[in-house]
């Protein structure tokens, strides 16, 4: 599967599921799914991840978490570009994390916040409640990570091949 494949897929994922949550619940509405560990839930996050900067009360921070969108994911198509031809998991972990940008940008373009619905929890330790979105982007991090920690070798080998081509 291609990078722009996966990215539609991600993309295609998390708006269908938001559109689901919002549709059939309303604003702040829980559903016990399995008692004591997951609830469907339906929250928005005006912040980053865990609501980082949520309650900052600035017309500006919508235009700034519009912007870091875009800019991660200009940012992560470059990385594809440069490293598509190294490794087929950096197709797959990049466009995860590109699709999960472009899902939480969606959002908030549409509702100024992005939906979150997945609530997991177990005893007195609760989660913060997330998305297919920021699923997908903690899954393609976790991927790159992992590749750059066992494919040393190759990231070497493009960090010098784009090193001299500069």
């Amino acid at each position: 599967m291609g990078y722009v494949a996966i990215v539609i897929a991600v993309i295609i994922a998390d708006q269908l599921t938001k559109e689901y949550i919002t549709n059939i619940f309303q604003l702040f509405d829980v559903r016990e799914i399995i008692p004591g560990f997951f609830n469907l839930v339906y929250v928005t996050n005006s912040g980053a991840a865990f609501s980082l900067l949520a309650d900052v009360n600035s017309p500006w921070r919508h235009y700034f978490f519009l912007t870091i969108g875009v800019a991660a994911a200009i940012g992560i198509s470059v990385a594809y570009v440069q490293l598509r031809n190294t490794h087929r998991l950096y197709v797959c972990s990049l466009g995860l994390i590109a699709g999960g940008a472009i899902g939480n940008l969606i959002d908030r373009v549409r509702y100024g916040a992005v939906v979150d619905f997945l609530d997991f929890h177990y005893g007195g330790y609760h989660w913060p409640a997330f998305n297919v979105a920021d699923s997908a982007i903690c899954v393609g991090a976790g991927l790159f990570l992992i590749l750059n920690f066992l494919t040393p070798e190759s990231n070497n080998q493009v960090q010098a091949k784009n090193f001299k081509t500069e």
